[in-house]
């Protein structure tokens, strides 16, 4: 018995076939191997097609299929995974109306600001969890204004994993509660879809499709779709979830106090929250968890930092030796004390910052000095800045209720650096446990829980691979000193 995952991603889409019984993943692929194309009309504007999904998923699905050396025939459900706050629309025959506006995309922030000081700071924070900000709601209310005649026309607003589930299905045009939370659609405090946002925009509620539970027998391969992809007819399709939420599932990040992290170009932290809670300064963003359900309060706050992954490449290009590699450069970093004898690095070198309010400081450099500091001090500093601005978010996470005990991670990227783990379990008390996992992996288990093949999460992901585990260090003072001497330099 086999369970298919997909993972729609802006760059691509990839498939994993997962065996059911042995969790053990039979066979990946991606499509394209280049990163697919965004269209960008305008500065600031990001668009694709979402055609271009389904024909990716097909390509996908037909190079999982060979790697896996025989038919799909075992298949037995289906989960998807995809990219978070895209706006599809689709008119009566489910076809879409014009390219998705995708999460990149930065044209709706002033209609969602306005919508914020309409309402109500307050009334949406205790509300929604979120400013509505640059999210699907207000892309849509772009859409509105702008392009009047093509409104008119839509039958069913869609997230892009609401659209591809709809593309297997034949038709069916579904969403979930952790699919409308992340557009800015859903009423935490009154468990229904936003009163508040759809007067304001002026939207009609039959524009929201069939909400479904995220696990759960959602819909069903049509034949149509099962002959083109070589799936049987009538597979359920039992799951989908946002990328960051789904992460999440891939660790089995799913009790409060757990803590899913990501160290690519960008740092993602995302932790359980079990009570309806918000930051008042909006420096995170909440959204409800894949297995939210009343009365059980599963909320997922996401804090994304942007100067992660890229300072350390930076680093590696412009200020180690020339031509070592990234193990290389963690021996160096080691070869000088914790704190980088009083060296800081601020890492936010690549954008405004929401866990800063939206700043933008840049990265900086602070207590240099000539005699004492070389490149490793650098190397080290950098990577104990990135840390660091790691723990500041999840800071702001405690402060909101989280009691965070466990941090787990893929194997991969800055995870990789002794350094970097040992760093961040000093200055936050957790452990670091990282496995061996990825987001259409994740998706494959979410379809297995959802078609009742698993009975929950424990039973689905007790095969997941545990590498290794990072517990925190018992002297962790000269961490925690060159934490608060980094959160001094920040100035926050």
């Amino acid at each position: 018995m086999l369970l298919l995952g997909y993972d729609i991603g802006t760059s691509s889409v990839k498939a994993s076939l997962v065996d059911a019984k042995t969790g053990q993943t039979v066979a990946s692929a991606q499509y394209p191997d280049a990163e697919a194309p965004i269209i960008a009309k305008q500065p600031g504007w990001a668009e694709q097609e979402p055609s271009m999904w389904w024909d990716e998923l097909v390509q996908a699905t037909k190079r999982v299929q060979e790697k896996a050396g025989g038919s799909l025939a075992d298949v037995a459900a289906i989960g998807i995974s995809y990219q978070m706050h895209g706006l599809v629309c689709v008119d009566w025959e489910g076809n879409a109306l014009r390219p998705s506006i995708i999460w990149c995309d930065g044209r709706a922030v002033p209609y969602g600001n306005a919508a914020f000081d309409a309402i109500g700071g307050e009334k949406c924070l205790e509300h929604l969890l979120n400013s509505p900000g640059n999210f699907t709601a207000a892309k849509l209310a772009w859409v509105k204004e702008n392009e009047p005649e093509l409104f008119a026309k839509i039958d069913k607003i869609m997230l892009p994993g609401d659209y591809i589930a709809m593309k297997l299905s034949g038709g069916d045009k579904k969403t979930t509660i952790s699919g409308l939370s992340e557009g800015m659609f859903w009423d935490f405090k009154n468990n229904e879809v936003s009163k508040d946002v759809m007067n304001y925009f002026g939207f009609s509620e039959d524009i929201i499709a069939e909400i479904v539970p995220t696990f759960s027998v959602q819909s069903k391969v049509c034949d149509t779709i099962a002959a083109e992809l070589g799936i049987p007819a009538g597979t359920p399709i039992s799951y989908r979830g946002g990328d960051q939420p789904n992460n999440a599932l891939s660790l089995n990040v799913m009790k409060p106090g757990e803590i899913a992290a990501t160290g690519g170009t960008s740092g993602v932290v995302y932790g359980v929250l079990g009570e309806v809670n918000y930051d008042k300064l909006s420096r995170v963003n909440t959204f409800a968890h894949v297995n939210h359900n009343q009365p059980d309060t599963r909320l997922g706050v996401l804090l994304c930092i942007n100067g992660t992954g890229i300072l350390n490449a930076w680093v590696k290009r412009t200020i180690a030796p020339e031509g070592i590699g990234y193990a290389e450069m963690n021996d160096l970093a080691e070869s000088v004390p914790v704190g980088a004898e009083g060296l800081s690095i601020i890492p936010f070198g690549n954008g405004a910052e929401r866990v800063l309010q939206n700043e933008n400081p840049g990265a900086s450099v602070h207590g240099i000095n000539f005699n004492i500091h070389k490149k490793a001090h650098m190397v080290r500093a950098a990577q104990e800045g990135i840390a660091f601005s790691f723990a500041y978010g999840m800071d702001i996470m405690a402060k909101m209720g989280m009691e965070i005990k466990t941090i787990k991670a893929g194997h991969a990227n800055l995870f990789l650096s002794p350094l970097f783990r040992r760093t961040l379990a000093a200055v936050t008390g957790a452990a670091i446990e990282l496995y061996e996992t990825d987001g259409s992996v994740g998706a494959a288990y979410g379809a297995g829980i959802g078609a009742g093949i698993y009975k929950d999460s424990d039973d689905a992901f007790k095969t997941l691979k545990h590498i290794a585990t990072e517990q925190p260090v018992e002297d962790a003072e000269p961490y925690k000193a060159a934490y608060k001497l980094w959160v001094e330099r920040l100035g926050k």
